[in-house]
């Protein structure tokens, strides 16, 4: 393996993030090993919405060199639920069962509807913080069925894991929309249109799997990845790393996140992942199918299994709302893929805003599209220098 770049070599403590002549060095560094692909950028994806927040929030594309592009990929849990398994939400709270989920996907269109055009129909529909919150509120109403919808990629579904494994209320079950961001990474690798050259991965879902869990990928596809943390400094040293072994051609896996990360991860968040979840096929929303990208409920916790619990309900109340089906013109997909950007989309800031959304990536608050127009698009060098 190749040394570190110069300007990763720790000069202060490592809790000093934003420390300007140390992120100088690095953005130095970077310009360093892409100064010869300036009329074809260097191309890096991250997978992680956070990331897409800290970069867009402290204006990092606005200082990075023009031989790098940084584009965003499928890192949004809410943007990749696919529109049926918000149909069986809806269908569910439209039969009359209490759904609670996380704020963030009331909004999210299905194919008839959101679970907010339920509730504004009548449906008892609450947003919680936790999983634990769902319980407890099961625990309060022992005479009516509470559903909890569970999203999220490795490290909240670990949270609904770890409170599957407990005694819980009878009338308590979960539909699992859960993600898991390894198999997904190999479909966008093979995606000719991204050209991605190496990945940037999250450092929180790393915290749970350990940076390990890439080595295959990188032997299969031979293109680096490196794990990031969530401060300006440790998505620069992050960068400044993936771009040092596409110059040198080094396709490994790097740590840039040592302080949360270790090569094994979180074993006990493991063993409790994978003894409530197993990977299954699944599509997500505008990219494709992909194998091993949702995770299921075994069938030891079929009696908390929202989906064979209420079967009848869900078949039979999927297109019960009057809400029109989203514009097709949305090009989330895309976006999350890397193939497009939000300026791409002609609904992009009018008509579809913040506070009137069409598509999922403007819903989240960690969808690109959301991302832009709160934080101002995509800056360019120009704009800095002004």
């Amino acid at each position: 393996m190749a040394e570190p770049a110069e300007a990763l070599a720790p000069q202060r403590s490592p809790l000093e993030f934003r420390d300007p002549e140390r992120g100088r060095a690095l953005i130095d560094a970077i310009a360093r090993w892409t100064e010869d692909r300036v009329d074809d950028p260097v191309s890096i994806m991250h997978v992680c919405g956070s990331h897409e927040q800290a970069i867009a929030r402290f204006g990092l594309r606005s200082v990075l060199p023009p031989g790098l592009r940084v584009i965003t990929g499928p890192g949004c849990p809410v943007c990749v639920t696919d529109a049926p398994e918000i149909d069986e939400a809806v269908a569910l709270a439209g039969s009359g069962v209490r759904i609670l989920t996380y704020g963030d996907m009331l909004r999210v269109p299905g194919s008839y509807g959101s679970l907010d055009d339920a509730r504004g129909e009548g449906a008892r529909v609450e947003v919680v913080y936790s999983i634990s919150k769902a319980v407890e509120r099961a625990a309060e109403r022992p005479d009516e069925e509470v559903v909890f919808f569970a999203t999220g990629f490795e490290t909240t579904a670990v949270a609904t894991a770890a409170v599957l494994l407990r005694d819980l209320p009878a009338n308590f079950s979960v539909l699992s929309a859960h993600k898991y961001i390894p198999p997904v990474m190999e479909i966008v690798a093979e995606m000719p249109e991204t050209r991605v050259e190496g990945f940037l991965a999250a450092g929180h879902a790393a915290s749970i799997t350990g940076w390990g869990v890439f080595e295959p990928f990188v032997r299969r596809h031979a293109v680096p990845v490196t794990v990031g943390g969530f401060e300006p400094l440790d998505l620069l040293a992050g960068l400044a790393r993936l771009t040092e072994r596409i110059r040198r051609d080094e396709p490994v896996v790097d740590n840039c996140f040592p302080r949360m990360v270790t090569r094994e991860g979180n074993r006990r968040a493991q063993e409790q992942l994978w003894a409530v979840f197993e990977p299954a096929g699944g599509v997500w929303r505008g990219i494709a199918r992909v194998p091993n990208g949702n995770l299921r409920l075994r069938d030891e916790f079929a009696r908390y299994d929202a989906r064979l619990r209420f079967a009848a309900e869900i078949d039979g109340g999927r297109v019960s709302s009057s809400v029109g089906r989203q514009a097709d013109e949305c090009r989330c997909g895309d976006i999350m893929a890397g193939i497009s950007t939000p300026r791409d989309c002609r609904l992009y800031g009018s008509p579809c805003t913040p506070a009137t959304p069409i598509g999922a990536c403007m819903v989240s608050a960690e969808g690109t599209c959301r991302i832009w127009t709160e934080y101002g698009e995509h800056p360019v060098l120009e704009r800095a220098a002004r």
